[in-house]
């Protein structure tokens, strides 16, 4: 049995896509079925060393950006799709897999169209509330399409509902189930004190980062603060943040982290009382598996339209607050943490709402279609 996994270029595209091979893997394991030979195919992985950890072969292969804004380098990055589109077929045909996996994305593209020229069956993922390019384009020839958010099936053609099911967002098993034992101790805050979680992302977000730091000396008196900042901007951060609680007694209640790895993830999920991130749908879902309420800012319309779409589709279900970066000031972010903090009921009902929006086990309901989809390919 041979598996073909395309998507990446981000880790919420790259992600989801670990999370079903280990699914993969625990089906394999539990069917007795030989050990699946599973290939990532697109351009540098986002992150190579899990493709290691899992015995996932890499081939390598280009893929061009369509950005949604003006630049000389969407003409250039025609060129590397249309290469891209050249090396997939013949990585594809000499590789014959009985099926592709794909989780849309600019890095898919390219073996996407070459599984659809030598019809090797393609299942489709989109993680987000309003499709992606590819995965709508892709829709005609997916025999299966999963979706994580409820609003994102009306954006498909009517003709293709019969192939469209929500089962919610692959999420790594190492970081789906928070846990509270030992984790003020590991991450070094006050257990006596709530814990705000800020989610900066791997590559930090410099307007909720410098909003965070303006608002410090008002969290810190009555809050623990753990903040991610992006690996980058650590120091600098830490650095400011000495200054501005330079003279505050609460100045041991704040702890930054570059980028936190998979077991102090679960831990900051499983201590926090409320998560201010942004809106990818990979973090959305991150948090709702927790149950924790949240506050998201998403990354403005101009930049990224994606981000805006998953946060209110999110909060419709109330489980979260959007601030629209536009607003964001360090002011209006300590009133709704505030808010949220101040009222029981209001984060009790927060959490129902993210634990109902979570739907688990979404990585073991991909994996049952692709294996299934790769037996009756498998020649016999």
């Amino acid at each position: 049995m041979k598996i073909v996994l395309a998507g990446g270029g981000t880790g919420g595209h790259f992600y989801p896509l670990i999370a079903v091979v280990e699914a993969i893997e625990d089906i394999s394991k539990e069917r007795t079925l030989i050990e699946p030979d599973i290939y990532y195919v697109g351009p540098d992985p986002f992150d190579m060393n899990a493709l290691v950890e899992h015995d996932i072969h890499y081939r390598p292969t280009s893929a061009g950006k369509l950005r949604h804004y003006p630049s000389i380098l969407n003409f250039f990055d025609l060129f590397k799709t249309g290469w891209g589109i050249i090396r997939s077929i013949f990585q594809l045909f000499i590789l014959y897999p009985d099926v592709v996996f794909s989780t849309g994305g600019y890095a898919a593209y390219p073996i996407l169209w070459a599984a659809r020229l030598l019809q090797i069956p393609v299942i489709s993922y989109d993680a987000d509330a309003s499709p992606g390019r590819v995965s709508l384009w892709a829709a005609s020839f997916s025999r299966w399409i999963a979706l994580a958010h409820p609003d994102a099936a009306e954006k498909f053609p009517k003709k293709y509902l019969s192939k469209i099911a929500r089962i919610g967002h692959p999420i790594r098993k190492e970081i789906e189930a928070p846990t509270k034992e030992g984790g003020h101790e590991f991450l070094k805050v006050d257990p006596a004190i709530p814990t705000v979680f800020i989610m900066g992302g791997s590559l930090g977000a410099k307007t909720i980062n410098e909003t965070v730091l303006d608002a410090l000396p008002a969290l810190v008196e009555r809050y623990n603060v753990i903040h991610q900042t992006g690996g980058a901007n650590l120091q600098d951060i830490a650095n400011i943040a000495n200054v501005e609680l330079k003279e505050s007694r609460y100045h041991d209640r704040y702890r930054p982290y570059g980028l936190l790895n998979s077991l102090a993830l679960r831990m900051a999920g499983g201590i926090a009382s409320v998560v201010v991130a942004r809106a990818g749908s990979g973090t959305i879902f991150e948090i709702a598996s927790w149950g924790v309420p949240s506050i998201l800012v998403p990354i403005p319309t101009e930049i990224a339209r994606d981000q805006t779409e998953n946060a209110y589709s999110y909060s419709r279900g109330g489980a979260a607050a959007v601030l629209e970066q536009k607003n964001l000031t360090p002011h209006l972010l300590v009133a709704e943490i505030q808010r949220i903090m101040g009222d029981a009921p209001l984060r009790e009902k927060m959490s129902a709402a993210a634990k109902a929006f979570a739907r688990p086990q979404a990585a073991r309901k991909l994996a049952d279609i692709i294996v299934e989809t790769a037996l009756e390919h498998e020649p016999i």
